[in-house]
């Protein structure tokens, strides 16, 4: 029998065999008369927040305040079993029995049940629903039938065969089962990603409101409606189930479109949290910031996307041209001050299953990226678009990129940064790029499993998953689907590892970066912790004093 309970702990090595106003004060002062209220930059969410239809960081930042799921991640990575879920078991892998804890309640007063989790899943499966997250449950038996029929172009041509997966089952109010189509042995590592978490009776009421001003199970409760270019306001919850109550009793979310706005912020004393240092400032964040600056291993990956949906970035040869013409080291340095480390495989370090030198084409050699290009017949008279979201730092990284591509290939370039979040995101789903465009990827759960199934399986093609390179080849899917019905935790990663193969030669995207995240803080606050997910742990924060 596979059973996983609450109290067990499962390490990353085991595992893996897993798209920014401030509190005032002085900093540094500490002081009886600091704010009760904790500030915390974020950039614009992409949507509302509703759990199945957030998979980017800044409104999954939000929603680690206001929902705990079946399960918990440290700050470490390790899966911990303090959250819903009183035990998740599996006598085969495929059938899996989960049992809650009884007392866990919505912040509305509703009690926390199996069909909490049931409806909010068939929910965010539901094709007609548009929830980014509806790829996390494609292997719940029955998923098929939820998605409605398309045409050639992907858009739909009737309604889905049913409403509800034949995979799930609530058996009473604190026990459900899952039935997967072919059997994973890491689904309890999944589980605790926020497409995952319950929903109560009162969002189907009004999905729009809720949005807004959703209603979860966690540590903190909204307190008004989130404000589009503002940022939520939330309080510390009555009666939280948990482990770990929260230590403030009010958080601000504050928006901000710039990072450096908010970094000023934040050396002026007005912003208690900034988690993540923008790029242009990586070499002076440590010394403004003195005793208030951290620096911590992360699980962040950023890489080119390429369109293969565009005839100029169809054949592979182009891809890999490409990333050999770019110098990551040089800019890892110059750009970053030392703060990324250049990227060769798409496994991150801190992930197991991680590999040096997975990437054979992520090495500088500007004779054979010329020779790929020349091979290719690739029109070198028109420009490169690059495309990247407005807001994020990125602006200075994608320009010394496109300058390199310009010296080492002979191609021009034109930056294509002027989309906020909200307007990049739906082009990326639309098949709306014209050239390679940045993306970013945290581990949702700590398994290489993450780092490859949901941006590059045919079933995680938008509008149902994160595959908005639009690739497809059945051999990495076959390989990714051994890997997820392996075992042991080593014939899983040799599967992920062979699949890493074949991706790595077609392509589909350019490995740049992985994160080493620098945040900063006021003298307000204390025991501010990021975690591996580039997420600040919101109930470990105190405040100073």
């Amino acid at each position: 029998m596979t059973r996983t309970t609450r109290h067990s702990r499962l390490a990353l090595a085991a595992l893996a065999g897993t798209v920014l106003l401030g509190a005032c004060g002085t900093p540094g002062s500490g002081d009886d008369n600091a704010p009760e209220s904790v500030s915390i930059a974020i950039g614009e969410p992409a949507a509302p927040l509703v759990p199945g239809n957030t998979v980017e960081e800044y409104g999954s930042q939000i929603l680690e305040s206001l929902w705990t799921g079946l399960v918990e991640y440290d700050a470490d990575g390790e899966v911990s079993y303090t959250g819903v879920a009183d035990s998740i078991e599996s006598e085969d892998s495929v059938t899996w029995t989960v049992a809650l804890q009884d007392g866990w309640t919505f912040h509305d007063g509703t009690p926390v049940t199996a069909a909490s989790f049931v409806d909010a899943w068939n929910y965010t499966a539901y094709s007609p629903n548009a929830q980014a997250g509806s790829y996390f449950f494609a292997n719940i038996e029955g998923y098929g039938d939820l998605q409605a029929p398309t045409d050639d172009n992907g858009e739909p041509t009737g309604e889905p065969a049913a409403t509800e997966l034949t995979g799930l089952r609530v058996v009473d109010d604190l026990t459900f089962t899952v039935t997967l189509s072919a059997p994973f042995a890491q689904f309890p590592v999944t589980v605790g990603y926020n497409p995952f978490f319950p929903l109560p009776e009162s969002f189907f009421d009004d999905p729009e409101a809720f949005g807004s001003r959703p209603i979860g199970n966690g540590p903190f409760r909204a307190a008004g409606d989130y404000v589009p270019g503002s940022g939520i306001t939330l309080v510390a919850a009555d009666g939280f189930a948990g482990a770990q109550a929260p230590a403030v009793e009010e958080l601000e979310y504050r928006v901000y479109a710039d990072p450096k706005t908010a970094y000023t912020d934040a050396l002026a004393g007005n912003l208690d949290i900034l988690p993540r240092v923008p790029a242009e400032m990586s070499e002076v964040a440590q010394q403004e910031f003195e005793g208030r600056y951290e620096e911590t291993a992360a699980s962040g990956f950023t890489f080119l996307g390429l369109p293969l949906y565009e005839e100029r970035y169809a054949d592979p040869r182009v891809r890999q041209a490409l990333s050999m013409a770019i110098d990551r080291d040089a800019i890892a340095e110059h750009i970053f001050a030392g703060t990324r480390e250049a990227a060769d495989s798409v496994v991150p370090p801190v992930v197991g299953g991680h590999r040096d030198g997975a990437c054979g084409y992520c090495a500088l050699d500007v004779d054979r990226a010329n020779d790929l290009l020349d091979e290719a017949g690739f029109d070198r008279t028109q420009p490169i678009e690059l495309w990247f979201n407005a807001g994020g730092g990125n602006e200075a990284w994608v320009e010394a990129l496109g300058n390199q591509l310009r010296t080492n290939l002979g191609v021009e370039y034109v930056l294509r940064g002027d989309l906020a979040p909200a307007e990049y995101g739906p082009l990326l789903f639309t098949q709306g790029m014209t050239g390679p465009f940045r993306m970013g990827w945290s581990m949702d759960y700590p398994s290489p499993h993450n780092f490859l199934e949901p941006l590059y399986s045919t079933q995680a093609q938008p509008p149902a998953g994160a595959n908005t390179t639009f690739y497809s080849n059945p051999e990495f899917d076959a390989l990714v689907a051994q890997g997820n019905e392996a075992a042991s935790s080593e014939e899983a990663i040799s599967f992920y590892n062979q699949a890493e193969d074949v991706l790595l030669e077609d392509m589909p995207i350019i490995p740049l970066f992985f994160d080493v995240t620098q945040s900063v803080h006021s003298g307000d606050v204390d025991d501010v912790v990021v975690d591996l997910f580039g997420r600040v742990d919101t109930t470990a924060v105190t405040l100073a004093g």
